[in-house]
C-alpha cells in the first residue's frame, strides 16, 4: 500500500509509533538512516531533516556538508521485529540541498528521473532480483569469522542445509513487510544461500534490494551469525552474484525485450565498474557460474546473459554479472539507460553463444570480447565512455573512478 503525507503522519498517531527512521544510501549503496520522533515527522515533510553529509561516501567534505532527508511517504514501512509497544516504521528518502534542490548523488533520485524519462518515451521496465549470500559463525567476541555456518551444496536439504530456517524466517519477515520473496534455497558454496524475489518496477525493486540486505543481516545477527554480501568471501568457493531479470514493454503493449538486451550487451564494459565496484569483484568472474564473456543465450547460465522460454507477463532476460556489493539504484538506472539506447538505435543481438562457455577451447574463446577482468580495467572502460559521461551525474562517476 501507498501513503500519502497525511496518511502517515495519521498511521504514526494511531498506531503509537515510537520512531521513524530515515533511511538513504551512499553513492556505493550502503544504507543509512536517521531515526526521528514522530513530533518531527511534519516537519521532515516539509523541510527536511538536516544532517551532516560530510562523513557519507560520495556526499562532499566539511566547506558543504548541509544536506536534508525528505521521507517518501509511499515507502512507509513497519518494522517487524520491532516492540509492539513503541513501534518503528521506515521511510526511504530523497537527498536535497538547503534551497530545495536535487542532491546530484541521490541515486534514489537518480533512479527516479530515469523511470520518468523512460516513461516520457513511453516504455515501462520492470525489474528482479535474486541476490546470493554466505552466512558464517561468529568468534567468541561476536565477530565475524570465514567459518560457513554449513557444508551443504545446491539446493541440499535439512539437516545438511541449516540454513533452511534462517531463510524461511526472511521470507516469513520480508512478506509481513508487503515484500514477496519467489523462492530460496541453498547456493553451490558452503554456507551459501539465495532468495529470489518477484517482478516490481525499477524504485521499488531497488527499494527491496535495500530492505532485504538489511533483513538479512538483522536476523543473520539474531540467530549468532554474519550475513556476508562480499563478491567473493571465499577463495576456490563460488562467490556471490547479484542477478538482475529484466523486462520492457511499449505503451502499446509491445515486447522491446530483445533490443534492450541488445543496448546492455553493446554498454556493459562502460557499466562494469558500477555493477562490480569492489576489487574482490573480478575474482569471481569467469568460473562457478559467473560469466566473462560478453555473449548470450537461451538458458545458459555460462553465458553474460540468459533469457529464459517464457512468453507474456513472464517473458525476461537475466543479467548475471553484477554482485551483491553494487548499488541497486545505480545499476538499474544505467541498464535503464543503456536498454533505451538499444530501444532507440535498433540494436542487433549478436549471434547467441549457444554452447558451454566454461568447457569451450581457446580457439573458441578467443571470438568473444571479455568483460574486464581488474578493477583497474572496469575504470579504464568507464572513464573513456561517452555513454556513463550522459548517464550518470559527473559527480557519481568521479566517486567510482578514484584510484
Amino acid at each position: 500500500m501507498k501513503y500519502t503525507k497525511e496518511e502517515v503522519i495519521q498511521y504514526v498517531r494511531e498506531a503509537e509509533v515510537a520512531f521513524i527512521h530515515l533511511a538513504f544510501c551512499d553513492v556505493f549503496g550502503r544504507q543509512k538512516n536517521i531515526s526521528i520522533v514522530p513530533s518531527e515527522l511534519p516537519r521532515a515533510f516539509e523541510y527536511g531533516i538536516a544532517f551532516d553529509a560530510s562523513a557519507i561516501a560520495g556526499f562532499g567534505d566539511e566547506a558543504r556538508s548541509d544536506l536534508l532527508l525528505r521521507p517518501d511517504p509511499e515507502t512507509l514501512m513497519l518494522l517487524p521485529w520491532r516492540p509492539e509497544h513503541g513501534q518503528v516504521v521506515r521511510m526511504f528518502c530523497s537527498v536535497v540541498y538547503p534551497d530545495g534542490a536535487p542532491f546530484e548523488c541521490d541515486t534514489r533520485t537518480l533512479l527516479r528521473n530515469t523511470v520518468t524519462q523512460a516513461r516520457e518515451k513511453r516504455y515501462s521496465f520492470l525489474f528482479g532480483a535474486e541476490q546470493e549470500f554466505y552466512l558464517f559463525k561468529l568468534d567468541e567476541n561476536g565477530e565475524p569469522t570465514k567459518i560457513p555456518y554449513d557444508r551443504a551444496g545446491y539446493m541440499d536439504i535439512a539437516p545438511d542445509d541449516k540454513g533452511e530456517n534462517i531463510r524461511r524466517e526472511i521470507c516469513l519477515t520480508l512478506a509481513r513487510m508487503g515484500i514477496s520473496p519467489e523462492c530460496s534455497h541453498h547456493e553451490e558454496g558452503p554456507g551459501q544461500n539465495e532468495i529470489d524475489f518477484r517482478y516490481s518496477d525499477p524504485l521499488t525493486a531497488a527499494d527491496n534490494v535495500m530492505t532485504f540486505q538489511a533483513i538479512v543481516k538483522f536476523i543473520a545477527q539474531r540467530n549468532g551469525l554474519y550475513a556476508d554480501f562480499s563478491p567473493k568471501p571465499l577463495e576456490g568457493a563460488p562467490g556471490s552474484g547479484f542477478h538482475i531479470n529484466m523486462s520492457v514493454q511499449g505503451a502499446d503493449g509491445k515486447d522491446h525485450l530483445l533490443q534492450m538486451v541488445a543496448g546492455v550487451l553493446d554498454r556493459v564494459a562502460d557499466m562494469t565498474v558500477f555493477l562490480n565496484p569492489a576489487e574482490e569483484s573480478y575474482a569471481r568472474f569467469g568460473g562457478h557460474k559467473a560469466p566473462r564473456y560478453i555473449t548470450w543465450s537461451q538458458e545458459n547460465r555460462s553465458q553474460l546473459v540468459r533469457i529464459p522460454a517464457a512468453v507474456g507477463e513472464y517473458r525476461r532476460a537475466e543479467l548475471r554479472s553484477p554482485d551483491p556489493a553494487a548499488n541497486p539504484y545505480l545499476a538499474f538506472a544505467l541498464m535503464i539507460q543503456a536498454g533505451l539506447r538499444g530501444i532507440e538505435k535498433g540494436l542487433k543481438l549478436p549471434p547467441a553463444a549457444d554452447l558451454n562457455l566454461y568447457q569451450a577451447g581457446p580457439q573458441t574463446l578467443a571470438q568473444f570480447t571479455t568483460l574486464p577482468q581488474s578493477r583497474e580495467a572496469a575504470v579504464r572502460a568507464a572513464k573513456f565512455s561517452q555513454f556513463i559521461a550522459q548517464a550518470i551525474p559527473e559527480a557519481v562517476a568521479v566517486e567510482y573512478l578514484k584510484g
